[in-house]
């Protein structure tokens, strides 16, 4: 199966796509009705113009370091899990996408990386838990807000991992625990992202280390994952002939790929990859 990442609505229906993902509220902070036609994006702790209105929002390491974009290590700016009244705005957001259609996809999930959130908040609730360890009760975290966004959702709950499958590293660095969140998770999305795909080496391998991590064996013969995973590709400007056999390389290990924010490219190679598959050829790249 095929999908489209996309902020463009005309986009989801069109006939090479077998599924549409839009996004009602991405890492900008930019806000957009949810459409009934396809599965609605909420980017959950990613959110620069909350954190620009309101700092209090952004959580900080031990040093006081906010989490934000003037930090070499961020892309965007991130917003605190643990602050309630964000939270239950960002579960009143999520049911009213469910409401429109009823499979949801969950971005920006999790802790900005280790060390955060040190908060006043944060302190107090840690040593108010029965956790042992910090990391145990972020990830406690975490989990108790999937689980209750998942509960909104009647549908399919897709939720996105960030691209590092090696052993406890999403669990150490954004609270993930994948074995807890899979009771509530029906599938991971993971975008590994290229400008180019002129080589796949490193996509296959993280595409295989996810099969594993999520539960599968990573010989293409063995087990599949207990909870499926699809991999988004890049698609701007992207060559044809790379964003094809990327896309051979990442379904052999996945159940679904997704192509993002270049509906007319994603297309251009769907449709000559179909071709081509009917006609019992393997296409490759010059």
């Amino acid at each position: 199966m095929y999908g489209i990442v996309t902020r463009n609505v005309p986009e989801v229906e069109w006939p090479d796509f077998d599924r549409g993902f839009y996004e009602v509220k991405d890492v900008t902070g930019r806000p957009a009705e949810p459409i009934e036609n396809a599965v609605n994006m909420v980017s959950c702790f990613g959110d620069n113009a909350a954190a620009n209105e309101n700092p209090d929002l952004v959580p900080v390491d031990t040093d006081g370091i906010p989490a934000t974009r003037d930090q070499t290590y961020f892309d965007w700016a991130y917003i605190c899990p643990t602050h309630d009244a964000y939270r239950e705005g960002l579960l009143e957001i999520i049911a009213d996408c469910a409401a429109v259609n009823s499979d949801v996809r969950l971005d920006d999930v999790g802790f900005p990386r280790e060390g955060y959130c040190r908060c006043d908040r944060c302190q107090e609730r840690f040593d108010a838990s029965e956790h042992d360890s910090w990391e145990a009760w972020r990830a406690a975290v975490i989990t108790d807000f999937v689980a209750a966004a998942a509960d909104r959702i009647p549908g399919k709950t897709y939720l996105t991992l960030y691209p590092d499958p090696y052993p406890g590293h999403l669990y150490e660095r954004a609270g993930l625990d994948l074995p807890a969140l899979s009771e509530y998770v029906d599938e991971f999305v993971v975008p590994l992202y290229d400008l180019d795909y002129g080589t796949t080496y490193w996509l296959e391998t993280i595409a295989r280390g996810f099969r594993s991590a999520l539960g599968g064996d990573y010989s293409l013969a063995g087990a599949e994952p207990e909870t499926p995973f699809s991999i988004e590709l890049y698609a701007v400007d992207v060559d044809v002939d790379n964003l094809i056999h990327a896309t051979e390389v990442a379904e052999a290990y996945c159940s679904d790929v997704f192509f993002g924010y270049d509906a007319s490219q994603a297309a251009a190679a769907i449709r000559r990859k179909r071709a081509d598959d009917r006609e019992g050829k393997t296409h490759r790249p010059e």
